[in-house]
Order: C-alpha cells, then sequence, then structure tokens
C-alpha cells in the first residue's frame, strides 16, 4: 500500500499480451500481464498516464503497443523497438497512435549495432520528434559517452543499473538526459537515493518514476513501497516533478487529471 495520493504517471511499464507474439530472450518468456492486470496492480495509486515500454522478449513487434494504448487511453504513450530501416510511413503511423519514443537495449541486446540505433534515433527525432530509450549498464557509460551526448534527448533506464565512478551519467544529465527512478529490484547501486538526488542536483527535469510493472528477470518484482522509498529521496517541492510533471514534460502530453 502507498500513502501517495498524487498524481503519478507511470514512466515505465511493460504489457505482456499473448495474443500477440513474443520471442524468448535468452530463453526467457515472461507470463502475461495484461491492460486489465496492470490497472489492478496500480488501483491504489492515483494514475494519470504513463509510458508502456517494450521489452526484448516482444521482439520489434508494435501490435501489441498499438492495441494496449487504445485500451489505456488518454494519457498514455508508447515507447517501441524498431529496426533501423523501419519506413518513415510506420514511424508517423506510430506517433499517431501515441508512440513518443525508441528503445535500443544495449544490456541484454536485440537491438541494432551502436552505429546503427544512433542513426535510427537522430531520424526519428527528425521525423516526429521522438526521444531514445536507454537499457544499459552505466559501468559502459565511459565508452558510450561521446555517442550519446550527440544525439538530442535520451533517457535511461533503472538509474543506470549500477554505479558510475566516472561521472559519465551525470555530465549526460547535465547535457539533459533524463534518467528513470525503476525497477529498484533489479538495480545494484550501493546508494541508489544518493544517485537520484544528484541527478536532480544536474538537472531538475532529470529525474522520473515508474513502477517497472510487472518486473520482468527483476531480482525482486515491483511493490507500492517502492514509490514510497523513492519519496523518501526527495525534497516537498520535487515530488510533483518526479511523479508526474517531469514525464509529461519528457513525453510531451497534455496532463489528464481524472477524477479520484
Amino acid at each position: 500500500m502507498t500513502t501517495h495520493s498524487g498524481a503519478v504517471f507511470d514512466a515505465h511499464v511493460h504489457v505482456i499480451d499473448p495474443r500477440f507474439p513474443l520471442v524468448p530472450n535468452d530463453g526467457y518468456l515472461p507470463e502475461p500481464f495484461t491492460v486489465a492486470d496492470y490497472r489492478t496492480a496500480v488501483r491504489p495509486l492515483n494514475v494519470v498516464g504513463g509510458a508502456v515500454v517494450s521489452g526484448s522478449f516482444q521482439g520489434f513487434d508494435t501490435s501489441y503497443l498499438v492495441d494496449a494504448l487504445g485500451r489505456l487511453g488518454a494519457g498514455f504513450v508508447g515507447v517501441c523497438t524498431i529496426p533501423p530501416i523501419t519506413p518513415d510511413s510506420v514511424i508517423r503511423r506510430l506517433d499517431a497512435v501515441g508512440v513518443r519514443a525508441v528503445r535500443v537495449n544495449l544490456f541484454r541486446g536485440g537491438s541494432a549495432d551502436l552505429d546503427a540505433a544512433m542513426m535510427l534515433a537522430r531520424r526519428v527525432h527528425d521525423l516526429a520528434g521522438w526521444h531514445t530509450e536507454l537499457y544499459l549498464d552505466a559501468a559502459d557509460l565511459p565508452d558510450l559517452e561521446a555517442a550519446l551526448a550527440g544525439l538530442p534527448q535520451i533517457v535511461i533506464d533503472h538509474l543506470g543499473m549500477r554505479d558510475d565512478a566516472s561521472g559519465a551519467l551525470l555530465r549526460l544529465v547535465g547535457r539533459g538526459a533524463v534518467v528513470k527512478a525503476t525497477g529498484l529490484g533489479r538495480v545494484a547501486h550501493r546508494d541508489p537515493g544518493a544517485v537520484a538526488r544528484a541527478v536532480l542536483d544536474a538537472n531538475p527535469h532529470g529525474l522520473v518514476f515508474g513502477t517497472d510493472l510487472p518486473s520482468t528477470r527483476a531480482r525482486r518484482p515491483y511493490t507500492h513501497a517502492d514509490l514510497e522509498t523513492i519519496l523518501s529521496w526527495l525534497e516537498p517541492d520535487q515530488v510533483d516533478a518526479v511523479t508526474h510533471r517531469n514525464a509529461e514534460r519528457l513525453y510531451r502530453i497534455r496532463p489528464v487529471r481524472p477524477a479520484r
């Protein structure tokens, strides 16, 4: 249970609908987690929107994402995984149904090589204003920083997974990168709260909250206590920014405030 009654934009959720194609990743296939399952899971929260993020187990399929966005309705957007050769017409069609970003998986693979992914990131931004979300290990950032710094807008999942002794993460945040405070059951930071506070010090718009439901392959699945933990890291005047305002700004949506 959570004591937070304010608006929540869930900036990272997966929908796993067995009606649509699933691709084993390292032999792994997740259990179903439908839109109905998601609504049940977040019933204690005042969810006003969210970002449905494509997982490695969905390959390049976007049919599930289009369906999920239609079911979730206003306030929800999509983050897709698509091949670099995707035609402009397909990107425009996805944008029309609410897709706002492309995801590149540098942690488990499944996406194109880095050069091709960087070219795609620039193309979708120029064509549709999309940003690029990166699933990566922050320990790899020293080798990636120069390439990532040249992209128009990036988002880094799950606090970067591990500590970054090089300072590259915060340098990127200072240039406008956004970091997701998600996946507390999968991250390996010595002090994730310190990372979150440093991100906000570098960029007040740079941190967004997400549940990471259903927490596929995490050591521990998300519970609403994770939101309380994240809130404990924040100053009172940072709460609204992290729980919804920063994400609404990032995903370029008009805030929706349904009655409770």
